[in-house]
């Protein structure tokens, strides 16, 4: 039996289930994702910005070429079962493995599904046992969706994913509504802010000035909650360090600058002051122009 699912905060080694588990330990929603990569590749070129961005004792590109070892094994296994949630974070992961799996002949090879609308590592390993029973056999249908979302996601063309938003993605019932959280972080057409940047000013300017306070308060923003608290730091020193920057760090304690309010009222656009460099998925937003923006009104892409 082999497990897979998204980190190791989900207690599986506690459901009495027994089996191997491997954690799927990639944040997709940062950093480049491109296309016309093999998995050996694209994971060498996901490790060197996991150990650029999150520097750890550990070798991210080795921590990825192990895993990809290991799932290259399942044949050894009488039954390979997903685990993922209902959030971006998962529902990235839970296309790649599946477009991995799409094509592949699975032998004796069982492979099973469980995706819920809860959080995994919220849960205690009495409350995972009992969805054992639950899980499916993976279909077709939902191999060739996620086959046809992943490459969409890897695109150097954003469009790719609108239009599969535009056809039926039932198969995967959580992955339209993680898809569309993605769209927004692309720079709003309102002041250049993606999503995640909004919120944090929104939040500074409503009275929460400690990381942690901006932490939770982001998280209850969030439909479901996908970003952990190196990612969002990320957002935050962003913010913070960049030509004209919108935060100010006062002893931990983070205030609005007057370019921040600016562009909070948008009066001013973050992208004009300051520039991007920003791989969302496939696309690589560069320079003192976004080619794509966010419409949140629109709920659409527009180029700008």
């Amino acid at each position: 039996m082999l497990h897979v699912t998204n980190g190791a905060s989900v207690s599986l080694d506690r459901t009495g289930l027994g089996g191997e588990i491997l954690t799927w330990q990639d944040v997709l929603h940062e950093g480049p994702v491109p296309a016309g990569l093999g998995q050996e590749e694209l994971s060498r070129l996901r490790g060197i910005f996991l150990d650029s961005a999150w520097p750890g004792p550990s070798s991210a590109a080795e921590v990825l070429a192990q895993r990809d070892r290991a799932l290259a094994r399942f044949t050894e296994h009488e039954e390979v079962a997903l685990w993922f949630e209902h959030d971006l974070y998962d529902q990235l992961q839970l296309i790649q493995i599946l477009d991995w799996f799409h094509g592949r002949a699975s032998g004796t090879t069982r492979l099973s599904l469980i995706s819920i609308d809860d959080y995994l590592g919220r849960l205690t390993g009495e409350q995972l046992a009992t969805l054992w029973t639950g899980r499916h056999t993976i279909t077709p249908a939902e191999l060739d969706l996620a086959a046809e979302a992943w490459h969409a996601f890897r695109s150097p063309d954003p469009i790719d994913l609108e239009n599969l938003l535009g056809s039926d993605t039932l198969a995967l019932p959580f992955l339209a509504g993680a898809l569309l959280r993605h769209l927004q972080q692309f720079p709003s057409v309102e002041n250049g802010l993606a999503r995640t940047e909004r919120q944090i000013l929104e939040l500074v300017d409503d009275g929460r000035t400690s990381f942690g306070s901006l932490f939770r308060a982001d998280q209850q923003r969030e439909e479901r909650i996908f970003m952990g608290d190196g990612s969002f730091a990320r957002y935050v020193r962003g913010l913070c360090g960049c030509r004209h920057p919108l935060l100010e760090d006062d002893d931990g304690a983070y205030r609005l600058t007057p370019a921040g309010r600016d562009v909070l009222a948008a009066r001013s656009d973050h992208v004009h002051l300051n520039g991007i460099n920003r791989w969302l998925g496939g696309v690589h937003l560069a320079g003192a122009e976004a080619l794509w923006r966010w419409d949140e009104r629109a709920q659409r892409l527009v180029r700008h």
